[in-house]
């Protein structure tokens, strides 16, 4: 699966990449909320895979301090 990949791929990150990244996303998300806002956002679904993208993030790297 795509997903299962995109994990692995975090997880061989270390933390201030995955902070980097999680930046990203969350810059990404904003934008994607600004666009919707202002009816210029075509695929909608981009919002909820970016959420869960963060989601995914946070979790990598909270387990990495652990």
């Amino acid at each position: 699966m795509k997903t299962n990949k995109y994990v692995e791929d975090l997880r061989s990150k270390s933390v201030a990449e995955l902070n980097e990244e999680l930046v990203a996303a969350k810059k990404e998300l904003f934008n994607l909320r600004f666009q919707n806002a202002t009816n210029q956002l075509d695929n909608t679904s981009r919002i909820k895979e970016v959420r869960r993208n963060i989601a995914r993030i946070q979790t990598v790297i909270s387990s990495k301090n652990d």
